[in-house]
């Protein structure tokens, strides 16, 4: 008979544990079924919360007032030129100015503006009693704590948001905090400027009050000494003078000498006439002159025609006499008059000079007292001139402007209802998913019949429902029972193990007592039998026999496995026929000392070979494998083993180290069965070997059941 080789590799294996990661949907839609009314209360009780946390919260009113963050600074003159920046850099600067807008800086300021930590309405509104125990920090960690900043997207407008429970404080909180920002923004970009023409201004009333203090002490100190000063222009075109050579006496010093220089040239100038007769172009005597010589021409020509006495010769000597007197007289005059002036010019020159000698000593100071005034107010004009360009370069606008001011809301934003029984509903959902996620993950009992595939590699020949009627041997006795329609089921797909049908010797074994291993040998070999195979049903639990009770007290008198094992007698004498189920079956009889020595010897094997033999099926009734060995001893004169595992009970990992142990024995194990599934379980139903309403009723042997019962197979 062609098997499946059990040393054969992974590979060939279709039932070979999976690494990856999969989801079994089925599994957890089953087991959302069965926690369905615990879940329905969790759902319920997390939106009761919610709604309790609404009815319970404090109503919190919250104020938005909105600001808008230029990128670029308007200037209103030109003094300093208006910076543009790039891409990045913009992102930059606003990313900063959210930042600034949500610090601590900014609480600091609010604070203090507003005076809050001396507000009693403040700390009534957020219900701090001990307000003298809260200091400036703890009032800016609850500003931050109910501050919100939301940028609008695709603009550079910001929403500044305050919550609280009073809608008054809201707002006013709000708008402060908008106006600090734009406030402190401003002193950001002009704060320089400002402090630049704070100290100027004080620098310069200090000045103003030190020129005013050494105008004075100069006006006295002039006064006192009857010094007068004439203001003189210099050459850089301002008015002032440097010097006491500036002073009045001085400036008549330069007068008289100029004066007496140039009465001295006229004095020369009268003298060399008088001698020489010659005058300057314009002086007026040349006119006096021309008209003497015209007479002195005529009279000429007169004596050259007449003689001494002739009227119109006496005549005209006697006009060049009278005009030669009048010359004469004027050069002398003029002469006497230059003379005469350059002579008090210089007695009056000696005179100032005296006087301005004696005033030197009082000049220097003079000096010195203005010379100081004019550093003063040099000084002055200069700050005074830096101030006015200061105050201009001021002029530029603000790059954060309020937009809206926060209004006074109406109604309270928190708690919402819907919102709260939207998160309740949301929570509870999400619990229970974490608890169907938990049970699937932390169960460690087969509750799936897929797990037999997934996570123990071993195939799942059926699945057998959990029964309410004690009397489990009577519904195996009925063919159209649900248990009795599972263990056709089985039978079926033990039929599809080889291309010639089911193995001939298969032992049935289970992880420990109470799984049901007795009643499905019993099951298998009653379908079996039904179908017309010769079947023998052959009790190996020599520990703890349970096909005793399966039977019926009639079948303790048959002979036992255990006589059989000690003795070389024939295996024919001594099975017993079952009427009912039609099957041969041979118990195991009373309880040895040594029952692992005697399933480990060679009669075992040879009661195995008669029966092949004799017998088309033979089914095995095993000890359970856990701790035990005697399962492992029987599995090596059989051709494989069928492993029972009830619903619910067995730890994964106990079911994996015994099929370790039969594994490493060199037993094929030709799959597995789930007995007593819970109907409202995993995997129960249809597709796991019942075709309800197929073939209830069938005679034993009728082909067409088989053919049914395969359609349903796994």
């Amino acid at each position: 008979m062609q098997m499946m080789d059990p040393a054969a590799g992974d590979d060939a294996n279709p039932y070979e544990k999976g690494n990856g990661f999969s989801l079994d949907i089925e599994r957890y839609l089953n087991e959302l079924f069965a926690l369905k009314y615990w879940l329905a209360g969790i759902v319920a009780g997390a939106v009761l919360l919610g709604v309790l946390a609404t009815l319970l919260a404090t109503k919190l009113y919250q104020a938005d007032a909105r600001i808008e963050i230029s990128l670029d600074a308007t200037n209103l003159t030109d003094i300093d030129p208006v910076r543009s920046r790039s891409r990045a850099a913009e992102l930059q600067y606003l990313n900063t100015q959210y930042e600034l807008l949500e610090s601590r800086f900014m609480a600091s300021r609010v604070v203090d503006a507003a005076n809050l930590t001396r507000d009693p309405e403040f700390f009534e509104i957020f219900q701090i009693a001990e307000a003298d125990a809260i200091n400036e920090n703890d009032v800016e960690k609850l500003l931050l704590a109910n501050i919100t900043i939301e940028p609008l997207a695709q603009s550079t407008l910001v929403d500044v948001s305050f919550s609280s429970p009073s809608p008054e404080l809201s707002q006013k909180i709000a708008n402060l905090w908008a106006e600090e920002f734009v406030a402190s923004n401003y002193e950001k970009l002009f704060g320089e400027n400002v402090e630049a023409r704070e100290f100027l201004s004080e620098q310069i009333a200090e000045l103003r009050e030190k020129l005013a203090v050494s105008e004075e002490a100069l006006v006295d100190y002039a006064i006192t000494n009857q010094l007068l000063v004439v203001e003189s222009v210099r050459s850089d075109g301002n008015s002032g003078s440097d010097t006491a050579s500036q002073s009045l006496i001085a400036n008549d010093v330069t007068t008289l000498n100029q004066s007496l220089a140039q009465a001295t040239a006229d004095r020369i100038a009268a003298q060399g006439a008088l001698v020489s007769g010659d005058f300057p172009s314009q002086d007026p005597r040349n006119q006096l002159r021309s008209e003497l010589v015209q007479a002195e021409a005529e009279l000429a020509r007169l004596q050259s025609l007449f003689g001494p006495d002739y009227p119109a010769l006496v005549q005209q000597q006697a006009l060049v006499d009278s005009l030669t007197v009048s010359l004469n007289g004027r050069v002398r005059a003029a002469f006497e008059a230059a003379k005469i002036r350059e002579g008090n010019l210089r007695s009056e020159l000696e005179r100032a000079k005296r006087e301005f000698l004696g005033q030197q000593g009082q000049g220097i100071q003079y000096g010195i007292l203005k010379r100081e005034v004019d550093t003063n107010r040099e000084l002055y004009e200069a700050l005074l001139q830096r101030f006015k360009e200061l105050e201009a370069s001021g002029a530029g606008k603000n790059t954060i402007q309020l937009i809206d001011r926060a209004e006074e809301p109406e109604f309270p934003y928190s708690p919402s209802l819907i919102q709260n029984i939207a998160i309740g509903l949301v929570v509870g959902l999400i619990l229970c998913a974490l608890l169907i996620y938990l049970r699937v993950l932390l169960s460690e009992t087969v509750r799936d019949p897929q797990e037999l595939e997934r996570r123990l590699a071993i195939p799942n020949l059926g699945v057998v429902p959990e029964s309410k009627n004690p009397d489990i041997v009577g519904e195996l006795s009925q063919v159209s029972s649900e248990v009795n329609e599972a263990y056709k089921s089985v039978r079926t797909n033990l039929t599809l193990l080889t291309p010639q049908g089911a193995p001939q010797v298969m032992m049935v074994t289970s992880t420990v007592p109470g799984e049901g291993k007795s009643i499905t040998a019993t099951g298998i070999a009653a379908n079996f039998a039904r179908i017309g195979k010769r079947t023998l049903l052959l009790d190996a639990d020599l520990r703890n026999s349970k096909l005793v009770g399966t039977l019926g007290p009639d079948s303790v008198e048959s002979a036992a496995v255990v006589d059989l094992l000690t003795n070389e007698a024939p295996l024919m004498s001594a099975v017993t026929r079952h009427d009912e189920f039609g099957f041969d079956y041979l118990l195991a009889g009373r309880t040895p000392p040594n029952p692992a020595e005697l399933l480990a010897g060679s009669r075992l094997t040879q009661l195995v070979e008669e029966a092949r033999n004799n017998y088309d099926i033979i089914i095995i009734d095993s000890a359970p494998m856990l701790s035990l060995s005697d399962a492992v001893e029987v599995s090596r004169a059989v051709d494989g083993a069928i492993y029972v595992i009830q619903y619910d009970r067995m730890k994964i990992r106990n079911i994996e180290q015994a099929l370790e142990r039969l594994r490493r024995s060199g037993t094929q194990i030709f799959g597995a069965i789930v007995t007593q599934a819970s109907t409202t379980g995993y995997g129960y139903g249809y597709g796991y070997g019942y075709g309800y309403g197929y073939g209830y009723g069938a005679e034993p042997g009728d082909a067409a059941e088989d053919g049914v019962a395969g359609t349903s197979r796994n």
